[in-house]
């Protein structure tokens, strides 16, 4: 795949690089850095993905960012000098090209996973299902926080959807992101959790109970896009098509990621009642 680029606000860019099209290094290039802002819950992942990549590139050398995915967009609005973006969620890189702060043809969705319900494996939860929060009690619920998280904000949505909030608000203990939130469970501080499957597949200390209904939230798709303030745009063409490839798609089903079309938009999110 050859990822063609237009760029927006990148004045002293755009006479050498308007219409063309990303090619390698020449042999004799110095290392280049390719720093990339990624989302908590990618971690183990792109431990395992970034040797690969930096093997068939030798001339890159990649720096890797991670935060909260809210943390990131906003340290990219901001200006600080990202060359490729993922988050959590497919709908922060929407909110920073509606600025015009990506550069436009690079956004690609490249993975999804399902948002769940968990407990620990040491004091586990008194519960089987989502439903039996209706009926059963929980001391705690351990959720993302919405104003720093991208999980948080699943959260509420499917919090929300199912009638639990009002019921469970209370009991809501919050964690900056999805890892906060399976070490509250895991640590037996909150009896459940909710946290995408791709954070808790790998987690021996945690169980996951249920699967929340993919009508109750926004669609967990994972993005990427190259940023505004990207200083290597030709190693950010090189990761992206990288991520996209067969051999990368296959290795993040290991890592719970389920895989969805490059170019797949948000389905709207029914409202109504479980």
């Amino acid at each position: 795949m050859t990822i063609r680029f237009r760029f927006l606000y990148l004045a002293p860019l755009l006479s050498a690089l308007i219409g063309t099209s990303w090619v390698s290094q020449p042999a004799h290039a110095q290392s280049e850095t390719l720093t990339i802002a990624g989302a908590n819950s990618l971690k183990d992942a792109l431990r395992k993905i970034l040797p690969l990549f930096e093997a068939q590139h030798r001339e890159i050398n990649v720096r890797v960012i991670y935060g909260p995915s809210q943390t990131l967009r906003s340290q990219i609005e901001q200006g600080a000098p990202v060359d490729i973006f993922l988050p959590s969620l497919f709908e922060e890189i929407d909110q920073l090209e509606i600025k015009g702060l990506i550069i436009q043809g690079t956004k690609r969705a490249y993975a999804a996973t399902s948002l769940v319900l968990v407990t620990g494996t040491t004091l586990p939860a008194p519960i089987g299902s989502i439903r039996e929060l209706h009926t059963i009690p929980v001391r705690r619920i351990a959720v993302g926080d919405p104003k720093t998280s991208s999980v948080g904000k699943v959260a509420a949505q499917f919090l929300k959807y199912s009638q639990l909030e009002p019921k469970l608000k209370s009991q809501y203990i919050f964690g900056e992101h999805s890892r906060a939130v399976l070490d509250l469970v895991a640590r037996g501080e909150a009896e459940v959790g909710v946290v995408y499957r791709t954070d808790a597949v790998s987690n021996a200390k945690i169980r996951i109970l249920d699967t929340a209904p993919v009508e109750s939230h926004t669609p967990v798709r994972y993005g990427v896009a190259a940023a505004w303030t990207s200083q290597n745009l030709s190693a950010a063409g090189d990761f992206i098509e990288f991520l996209l490839s067969p051999q990368i798609q296959t290795l993040l089903q290991e890592f719970g990621f389920d895989r969805v079309s490059p170019d797949a938009g948000f389905t709207q999110r029914q409202e109504g009642k479980p």
